[in-house]
């Protein structure tokens, strides 16, 4: 989180707060309350918003307990919707590079996981001509995302497997591994989901693989681009345009990563550590 604040130009530091337990059967008010309580104890230092098995009404009612959210602010979007917005924008722009495409008119593209993120990044690139597979551990989910967007409904396990131009992890992380990175057949791999390598090393596998990989942290940043903009009350055509320079620092990725050799994930992480510190210095433009 700390990397991702400081790549998309975010004057935050990082951190992730987790409720163990199961969200289908264990989330309560009452659970929701005392997080809310929990948060409001730390006076500020952190800020809390939603995420895996979470919901935007989840954050509304610990802010019933804290001052300290984000997503609960009255006229807020909704930073699934951003997230996805930066994935797609960030895909863009690796298909250019790699494929050398100007429009996804007729791409394959396969999602693995149609929640919050995944499910809009499937809308925006049907709407844009692509090609759609998609996966859920939700068969419900996968079937109404599916009949909305046309897409084809593969299973989770072998979704990365299949021939596609795009393979898009959006669940949960661990996914690019040294035997999934053999598998796949896709040239691209840009995904909302977090922590996708399995190991630190699956990034240099990526690159000899001649596999374009977008950093999970950066290609997942306009999520947290739309809660700074939330916290200080930033108009939404603001949140749209810092997201939209997402893809040049993508592109300054990519571009160091051909000249150095390096896998284009330890690219990033320079290019974010040059910018701790600096990211207070851009204001919450209204």
């Amino acid at each position: 989180m700390t990397y991702k604040a400081a790549i998309a130009g975010i004057p935050y530091g990082g951190g992730k707060a987790v409720i163990m337990g199961n969200p289908a059967v264990e989330k309560t008010s009452a659970l929701m309350h005392a997080m809310g309580e929990f948060v409001e104890s730390l006076q500020g230092r952190f800020i809390t918003s939603f995420d895996s098995g979470t919901s935007l009404e989840d954050v509304r009612t610990m802010s019933e307990r804290t001052r300290f959210t984000a997503g609960a602010l009255a006229g807020a979007g909704n930073a699934s919707e951003s997230t996805a917005y930066g994935v797609f924008q960030c895909l863009k722009v690796a298909v250019r590079y790699r494929l050398g495409r100007s429009d996804l008119q007729g791409l394959h593209i396969a999602i693995q996981g149609v929640g919050n993120v995944g499910s809009r990044l499937a809308h925006l690139l049907r709407d844009s001509g692509a090609v759609l597979s998609i996966s859920d551990t939700d068969a419900e989910k996968a079937a109404g995302v599916a009949a909305t967007t046309g897409a084809h409904i593969v299973d989770s396990d072998t979704i990365h497997r299949i021939e596609a131009d795009v393979y898009s992890p959006c669940a949960l992380g661990g996914v690019l591994s040294a035997r999934t990175i053999g598998e796949l057949r896709a040239k691209v791999v840009v995904g909302g989901a977090n922590n996708q390598l399995a190991q630190k090393e699956d990034d240099q596998r990526l690159l000899e693989a001649g596999i374009v990989y977008c950093p999970d942290y950066l290609a997942n940043a306009g999520g947290i681009i739309d809660v700074h903009y939330q916290r200080c009350n930033g108009s939404q055509e603001a949140v749209r345009k810092h997201i939209e320079a997402l893809p040049e620092t993508f592109v300054e990725v990519m571009e160091r990563s051909r000249a150095l050799g390096t896998g284009t994930g330890a690219v990033a992480d320079r290019i974010a550590e040059e910018r701790f510190g600096t990211a207070q210095a851009r204001a919450c433009v209204r």
